[in-house]
């Protein structure tokens, strides 16, 4: 059984972490979050730990460490910005490392994070959970049994629907969020470069406080997309039908559904790291590139090949 301890507790995400290491028979032995709303633990882990400041968590893991009872993995559930940090500390302090996507906000930091691996002999894994769902798998396969100049037409399109609080909390900071592009959409570029290839062009149509959009070109595929978290752009049947979240992968004019399949990625994510498998920190490069071009481009405007979303009337920012 191995000993985990988690920074970020009171998220989306979070409980995630929490079934996958009590599903994969391990346990959670200390979280920290500076959110009090953590009741969620009791469902998994009652007997953990827990603490709100970061420094007292901490002093905690040394203890532990010195009792010989040391914690095997850091999960990282922390907002995007501080993962850079947090991956340092659970290094530091000698434990593997789990960190939700996106692993960094910057393409250096791999460099200096993978230094900082060979220096602990400890590894930084990232959870990629679109490359263990069986419709991206069959896909992957699909594009590799095609013959070898084939060119894929593709469409993504993900809206997602945020409220107001959004855009005050630390997601609607591009800073610390990254923006739209890196918080919403980074596994969706890196399933993209894993069933696809290499890229080689990345243009920028749209790029505002609530959506993003753009062509992308790989080896195996020319890419429309398009990402929102404004209920408008929801599709009128969706809207319609009271759905606030709409979701498309089609390629070569046929829709690709993968809307299942969802609920238990994480653990297989944790049981194929703690089988020796996973994906580690360079898996993530491909993705932390892209979406730093994104972030760092000036939009084209609607011009080329674009998203046919882009169309959309643009909205202003709720507190602006």
């Amino acid at each position: 059984m191995k000993k985990f301890a988690l920074i970020g507790a009171a998220g989306y995400i979070d409980p995630r972490h929490m079934q996958a290491i009590r599903d994969t028979q391990n346990k959670l032995v200390a979280a920290m979050d500076p959110n009090d709303s953590v009741g969620i633990i009791d469902s998994y882990f009652p007997d953990a730990a827990f603490f709100t400041e970061f420094e007292r968590f901490d002093r905690h893991l040394e203890k532990l460490k010195r009792k010989g009872e040391k914690v095997d993995y850091v999960s990282i559930c922390s907002p995007n910005y501080l993962h850079d940090a947090h991956i340092r500390f659970g290094l530091r302090y000698g434990a593997h490392v789990i960190c939700e996507k996106p692993i960094v906000l910057n393409p250096w930091n791999i460099d200096a994070l993978q230094e900082m691996e060979q220096e602990t002999g400890c590894n930084v894994y990232n959870i990629l959970q679109l490359r263990l769902h069986p419709a991206i798998i069959a896909l992957r396969d699909k594009v590799q049994q095609a013959p070898k100049d084939k060119i894929f037409e593709f469409d993504l399109t993900y809206i997602t629907s945020r409220g107001n609080w959004y855009y005050t909390s630390w997601k609607g900071n591009p800073e610390k969020s990254g923006g739209i592009a890196t918080n919403i959409g980074v596994h969706f570029y890196d399933m993209l470069y894993w069933v696809f290839g290499e890229v080689k062009q990345n243009i920028v149509h749209i790029h505002t406080h609530d959506r993003a959009a753009g062509y992308l070109e790989f080896e195996r595929a020319r890419v429309r997309w398009f990402l929102s978290i404004n209920a408008e752009t929801l599709p009128a049947e969706i809207r319609a039908a009271g759905k606030r979240t709409y979701r498309s992968i089609n390629i070569e004019g046929e829709e690709l559904e993968f809307s299942d399949g969802f609920t238990d990625l994480h653990t297989l994510s944790y049981r194929d790291i703690l089988n020796g498998g996973g994906f580690r920190i360079g898996e993530a490069r491909a993705a932390i590139n892209i979406v730093h071009q994104i972030r760092t481009s000036t939009p084209a405007g609607l011009v080329g090949d674009y998203h046919p979303f882009c169309r959309l009337s643009l909205a202003d920012h709720p507190f602006r």
